[in-house]
């Protein structure tokens, strides 16, 4: 076991080991549980328990005693066979894995959880998928989302593109949740697609009872069945178990830390409400399935920053960037657009020098607009390109995404102020705010 120091002897003293079903006294309170396995990292103060609803407790061993109520047969994940063979009658779905715990497998005995990359495992954690679609299963990235990089965004458009190329009817991206919607931006612009690609993830984990894993993967892969030919992201609609949201790639981010519902449609409705069974179109202007033909456009310019502005925020840090070469930067600014008057020197600085700075808001609802007071127009006239309600971390995304495709001054704010995946609105409306 990766137990060590005074934690691998507290457990050793009574003889037990990872697995064993234990009681620990502690002056003041008493737990029953199952001995989890832990990283070899942590320290060696605390054993780790699963209780019986389920959750994962870390426990203190000064003043505790120990008791073993049952070994732990030996560790082993014992799933029964499913049929895979293909049933001509249903569409070919591929599930892309890039890490995450929405396509993850238990053992039960450890409560580990394992990442579950092949058409096999999916099924036999989600038999409901069956009678939905043919499910193909591949591993493309085994890493937590927050370690997602610009060049991942690529190897995953690419991995989607040759799916779609090989026939899938529909592809879903099992993605950590934390940055999905970065990736969901990223194969918009990417990807011109005939067939859905639906981005989905956990917010909690396989193991959990409350695990959000198996309706959003239900509904994905429905999705994937589904007329909307566009890059969308599937997440629960509610706290409850009953149906998802269908949120177009561009107009989508994560609101909330760990509710289940915390993907939110920003500046937009949800294009669908979907259940395992069913699709309530909620706005039917989107790109239908076969009206285009594939195509990819991956090159992509990975010096970009997305940079807060904030009261004091010195134009140093704008100089220290374009010091190391960055060939962009999207701006958060405040309100309508705007940032400390001190800025714009350096930011004018930054477009003579053929740097793009694009500027949204931290407002996230509503668009920029920086023709209304005199700090928005000298930020235009210092040639600062106005991302209408482009979200931050989409307008980050498209500029990374169209410096890989031009590095003409002109070609760039063209694009950038152009409308290519739906990131835009002509106008928004106040009836999409949602408090």
């Amino acid at each position: 076991m990766p137990y060590h120091g005074s934690a691998r002897r507290f457990l050793e003293s009574a003889s037990i080991d990872v697995g064993d079903t234990v009681r620990v006294e502690k002056p003041d309170v008493t737990y029953e549980g199952m001995v989890l396995d832990r990283a070899d990292d942590a320290d060696d103060r605390h054993i780790v328990l699963k209780l019986k609803n389920g959750y994962n407790i870390g426990v203190e061993i000064s003043d505790a005693k120990i008791e073993l109520i049952e070994r732990g047969s030996e560790p082993k994940i014992e799933l029964p066979p499913v049929d895979v063979s293909e049933d001509p009658n249903l569409p070919d779905v591929s599930i892309i894995s890039t890490g995450g715990t929405v396509a993850s497998i238990i053992d039960y005995r450890t409560g580990a959880v394992h990442p579950a990359f092949t058409a096999d495992d999916l099924l036999r954690a989600n038999p409901e998928l069956l009678d939905m679609a043919n499910i193909r299963g591949k591993a493309v990235l085994n890493i937590l989302s927050e370690n997602m990089k610009p060049e991942y965004w690529v190897e995953t458009a690419r991995a989607v593109y040759r799916e779609i190329d090989d026939g899938a009817d529909g592809v879903v991206v099992a993605h950590g949740t934390d940055t999905m919607h970065y990736t969901s931006a990223a194969l918009s612009f990417m990807l011109q697609t005939p067939v859905p690609v639906v981005l989905t993830g956990a917010q909690r984990s396989s193991d959990r009872p409350s695990s959000d894993a198996s309706l959003n993967i239900q509904c994905s892969v429905r999705a994937a069945t589904s007329d909307i030919a566009e890059v969308t992201v599937c997440m629960h609609a509610t706290m409850d178990d009953l149906t998802c949201h269908l949120h177009r790639g561009v107009k989508v981010r994560k609101m909330h830390t760990s509710r289940r519902d915390t993907f939110r449609s920003i500046n937009a409705l949800p294009l669908a409400e979907v259940t395992p069974g069913d699709i309530k179109i909620l706005d039917d202007d989107y790109r239908r399935r076969g009206s285009c033909e594939l195509e990819l456009h991956d090159r992509v310019e990975e010096r970009v920053a997305l940079i807060k502005s904030y009261p004091g925020m010195s134009p140093e840090i704008i100089e220290w960037h374009l010091e190391r070469g960055y060939r962009g930067l999207v701006m958060e600014g405040t309100g309508l657009g705007h940032c400390p008057d001190t800025l714009i020197p350096v930011l004018r600085e930054a477009h003579d020098m053929g740097v793009p700075v694009a500027m949204t808001s931290q407002c996230l609802n509503g668009r920029v607009n920086m023709n209304v007071y005199s700090t928005g127009r000298r930020l235009l006239q210092a040639g600062v390109i106005p991302c209408a309600d482009m979200l931050p971390e989409v307008a980050y995304v498209k500029m990374c995404w169209v410096l890989g495709q031009t590095d003409e001054p002109e070609g760039v704010r063209e694009m950038m102020m152009d409308n290519i995946a739906g990131e835009i609105n002509e106008r928004t409306s106040i009836a999409y705010f949602r408090g």
